[in-house]
């Protein structure tokens, strides 16, 4: 069977054996993993996943022509399911044990892990992520502070996962080849992590601080709060620092707060 990659999925299949093989020494999946493979393509990964016996296996998958090629090679022996990654509630599929691959489309890929950073209680269930971005989200997810690279994902990222960088995969990893390099990322959920009444309002607060990432803290800040003073004594913030001079437990230090004015 002929097929023809669709650039409306992102669909660039990850084809180097050495690559392959890297990420399957990463899971380190065995008999007592549930395994779940968002975007498994034409199952290059899926195979070598399925010959470490986890204890379930599913993928989620798109493309109804990437099913058919699926089914032919696995049928019955995993599940497989036909939706957007994007539509799926991750929730119903949490197990102990659990560790999810992905190489994600470049075009939605900060969206599906910030979908993942919201489940509430992901780290009672979830093992690790071992997931593929596109080069430059991939620098924007590790960024530290004061560096250019620095802002909300980095933010929202960190606050419950710790993260490390595995590797940066070329194009010719690929087929097709995308333009751009590609970068290896492991998430292990943080047991131990700041507390907030809801994800949306660190969402909130950083789009408020990195709209002007240029102007000093002292003007969000106002904008927050009515009492921006108080606040930025009681967190020992100078007015004068820009958004990428706060570090991550400082953002969500003021989350905190902002959650406890919204409830006055």
């Amino acid at each position: 069977m002929i097929f023809n990659p669709k650039k409306s999925l992102g669909q660039n299949f990850l084809v180097d054996e050495k690559i392959l093989n890297k990420i399957i020494d990463i899971g380190n999946v065995n008999f007592e993993n549930v395994v779940i493979e968002v975007g498994p393509g034409k199952g290059a990964l899926t195979d070598k996943i399925f010959k470490k016996k986890p204890k379930k296996l599913t993928v989620i998958e798109k493309d109804e022509r990437l099913i058919k090629l699926l089914n032919n090679k696995f049928g019955s022996e995993i599940d497989i399911i036909n939706n957007d990654m994007m539509k799926i509630s991750y929730e119903e599929y949490l197990q102990e044990n659990l560790i999810i691959f992905g190489n994600l489309p470049y075009n939605i890929s900060t969206q599906i892990l910030t979908k993942w950073i919201k489940i509430n209680s992901l780290e009672k269930f979830c093992k690790k992520l071992v997931l593929m971005f596109q080069k430059e989200v991939a620098d924007r997810i590790i960024a530290d502070t004061n560096t250019k690279n620095y802002g909300r994902l980095s933010i929202i990222s960190n606050w419950k996962m710790k993260i490390e960088k595995i590797i940066d995969i070329e194009p010719k990893s690929f087929n097709p080849s995308p333009k751009v390099k590609s970068t290896l990322l492991v998430f292990v959920p943080k047991k131990k992590y700041h507390i907030l009444k809801d994800p949306k309002n660190l969402e909130h607060i950083t789009n408020i601080f990195f709209s002007q990432r240029r102007k000093m803290i002292k003007k969000p800040l106002k904008f927050l709060f009515n009492n921006f003073e108080e606040v930025s004594k009681k967190l020992s913030i100078d007015l004068k620092l820009r958004p990428q001079n706060l570090d991550h437990k400082t953002y969500y230090k003021i989350c905190e707060l902002y959650e406890l004015e919204l409830i006055k």
